[in-house]
């Protein structure tokens, strides 16, 4: 005669089984990131990034901000881009970027958001290179004022430029490294 399995014995048999399989997705969604170097942790990487401020008056009332940035998307379905700008003063004004169109912005903090719709949906692999341009108004008012550009994404390349007036020369210019706390000195 056959021997009817225990109902306690096969239910903790299935609690290990389910308990061992959900630990191998688990060890094997963390392989995965090792694997690619922990580089689709954001939505997309940016390849190269130059940008320029420009004050244009002695008294830094008016000025203006370019930037240009060639992005690569990590992930499949990416139907907008965060960009985000700030300054002392009022800014962004007059906002422009190619491709996409800015469907909504908003204060957070220093920090202005601005939504772009890239009107196309772009998936893993594609690349676009964003013209970005703003002006700033009384911006640039005060003797001590300064100029920072972050950049929190994994990148291959990256130039900023600072146009100033010839009546108002920089007292001091350096570059800054946040994370690795390094400062270095170019004036």
């Amino acid at each position: 005669m056959a021997e009817i399995p225990d109902p306690n014995k096969l239910s903790a048999f299935i609690g290990v089984f389910l308990s061992l399989f959900e630990l191998g997705g688990k060890l094997w969604g963390f392989g995965s990131k090792v694997m690619r170097g922990f580089s689709s942790e954001g939505m997309y990487e940016v390849l190269n990034y130059e940008s320029v401020l420009e004050i244009l008056d002695k008294n830094g009332k008016k000025a203006k901000f370019r930037k240009r940035m060639d992005v690569r998307y990590l992930q499949d379905n990416i139907i907008a881009f965060p960009d985000f700008g700030w300054a002392d003063g009022e800014g962004p004004l007059e906002y422009k970027i190619s491709p996409g169109v800015p469907v909504d912005r908003y204060k957070s903090g220093h920090r202005t958001y601005v939504v772009i719709s890239l009107r196309e949906n772009r998936k893993r692999g594609d690349t676009d290179e964003f013209n970005i341009e703003w002006q700033i108004k009384n911006g640039f008012l005060k003797k001590d004022a300064y100029w920072q550009t972050d950049i929190s994404h994994k990148f291959d390349h990256f130039a900023v430029s600072l146009i100033l007036p010839k009546e108002r020369p920089p007292y001091n210019v350096f570059v800054e490294e946040a994370n690795r706390k390094r400062r270095y000195s170019i004036r």
